[in-house]
């Protein structure tokens, strides 16, 4: 029974990144997709541009999994503010570059900032507006924050 929960909250909170992308808001305008797989993403791609932060878990069917990504698609607006790029990783077998340099034991949460440092690593899932904190405290972000004029 557990297993057919887990599985029906993992395929809703899989479901929330694709139908953030095909809404439009009120301005016409389509919502952004910041949640995407490990395997589609190379972490130079976004080096000034985006911070990324990556999720990793043995399987998604992990509960630590099943509410960080809760967290994160309860708040996608606050992390796109950001420049947050969100990117998953639930198979250890793949043995993806993601996994060969951050080397996650179980469920793992890594923040990188636009430069590539890592600013943040958890063993256990994390409140975006802990997360969101976490990066307004950051050099780039404050910067950002002051050009915007206090931005978001």
């Amino acid at each position: 029974m557990m297993q057919k929960i887990f599985a029906f909250l993992f395929m809703a909170v899989l479901a929330i990144p694709a139908t953030a992308q095909q809404a439009e808001d009120t301005n016409g305008m389509f919502d952004p997709q910041i949640v995407f797989s490990s395997d589609e993403a190379d972490l130079s791609e976004f080096l000034w541009i985006k911070r990324p932060l990556i999720v990793f878990a043995d399987t998604p069917a992990d509960p630590r999994y099943i509410q960080q990504m809760e967290y994160i698609s309860q708040r996608l607006d606050d992390l796109d503010a950001r420049d947050v790029i969100v990117l998953t990783d639930t198979d250890p077998s793949a043995n993806s570059d993601l996994r060969r340099k951050f080397r996650p034991r179980g469920f793992m949460l890594v923040l990188t900032g636009k430069d590539g440092t890592i600013y943040l690593r958890k063993p256990f899932p994390w409140d975006v507006r802990e997360i969101s904190r976490t990066i307004d405290k950051l050099p780039t972000r404050q910067q950002e924050m002051r050009e915007r004029g206090g931005g978001s």
